[in-house]
């Protein structure tokens, strides 16, 4: 029997890192970063974070955020219920353009809309 809660873990985690990493640090080497997409292991220990990041400072915003880590996890910890956080690798997500955040998104919204429901009229 297959489950999704690998799925909906990273997509919580996806979720709470994007508010995390742009209103909680203060950090100047962090700007203009969002999170695209959180992979994770099948036992959840590990959590590979995919970031979208300006072209100058990349090395410099992937530091900072592996000197957050702790900070991070213990926010997580306070956010969620989980019985253990995952442990976070941060990576440049290169694949991501115009079209493909676009597509993003809009996958996005179509997972939290019913299928049944019609727009009103």
């Amino acid at each position: 029997m297959a489950t999704h809660r690998p799925e909906r873990v990273s997509e919580a985690l996806r979720e709470e890192l994007e508010e995390l990493i742009a209103y909680e640090l203060s950090d100047p080497r962090i700007r203009d970063t969002a999170v695209t997409e959180v992979h994770m292991t099948g036992d959840m220990r590990h959590a590979w974070v995919r970031l979208h990041l300006s072209a100058d400072g990349r090395d410099a915003t992937i530091e900072a955020l592996n000197g957050a880590k702790h900070f991070l996890r213990r926010q997580l910890a306070e956010r969620l219920n989980l019985y253990r956080v995952p442990e976070l690798h941060f990576e440049p997500d290169s694949s991501v353009g115009a079209g493909a955040k676009a597509e993003q998104l809009l996958k996005r919204v179509r997972r939290g809309r019913p299928r049944d429901q019609q727009p009103p009229e």
